[in-house]
């Protein structure tokens, strides 16, 4: 007797895994400019050229394909990098300088994905599970930057360093000075760092 063996095909799982980055990519071009209340699924698989049916199969539902958006992004911010070299930091300023440059590299690359947390965060099905995966992570690094923080002598203590970084690198510190007052990134991130020392310090 012989037994039936699943077909595997690298091309297809190739083809698939480009139809699920086009539907990843048209939806947050979509959510960034017509906001994430006002994108259909209908929208995301036209702008991707695809039917509705294949951004269900692929991607799943809209709240699924932001999810997986945001996820993308927080991914691709470079937290670890910035802890890493906060660990080598010589004194608190040479640290919160680092800390404020590589908060201000991740907003900045990742300006989109932060637009579309604050566009979707009014109308989203369940704005607190959308708050809390847009800031998890972010909120963890600087807990681990917290944590380096006090390894090292520069502070005492660890969660209310680690809440005073959120309020000075946080998404609506670089939102405020940069999308709301139009101040540049390099005088945010110069101006963030010196408030963060005077606080910390």
């Amino acid at each position: 007797m012989t037994t039936g063996r699943r077909y595997h095909s690298p091309r297809r799982e190739q083809d698939a895994a480009e139809t699920r980055r086009d539907i990843l990519r048209a939806a947050a071009e979509l959510f960034a400019t017509n906001g994430y209340a006002r994108v259909t699924v209908a929208d995301i698989a036209r702008a991707a050229g695809v039917a509705q049916q294949t951004v269900y199969s692929s991607a799943g539902s809209k709240s699924d394909i932001l999810d997986e958006v945001l996820s993308e992004a927080i991914k691709d911010s470079g937290g670890d990098a910035t802890v890493e070299a906060i660990r080598l930091a010589e004194d608190l300023p040479a640290a919160l300088g680092l800390l404020a440059r590589g908060t201000r590299l991740g907003n900045e690359s990742q300006a989109q994905a932060v637009d579309i947390i604050f566009a979707a965060m009014p109308v989203h099905e369940n704005a607190a599970q959308l708050w809390a995966l847009a800031t998890g992570e972010y909120r963890e690094r600087l807990l681990d930057t917290a944590k380096v923080l006090r390894g090292k002598g520069f502070v005492e203590d660890v969660g209310g360093t680690a809440d005073l970084l959120w309020f000075y690198f946080g998404f609506h510190a670089w939102r405020s000075l940069v999308r709301d007052n139009g101040w540049t990134w390099d005088d945010a991130e110069n101006w963030l760092a010196r408030q963060a020392l005077a606080a910390l310090g």
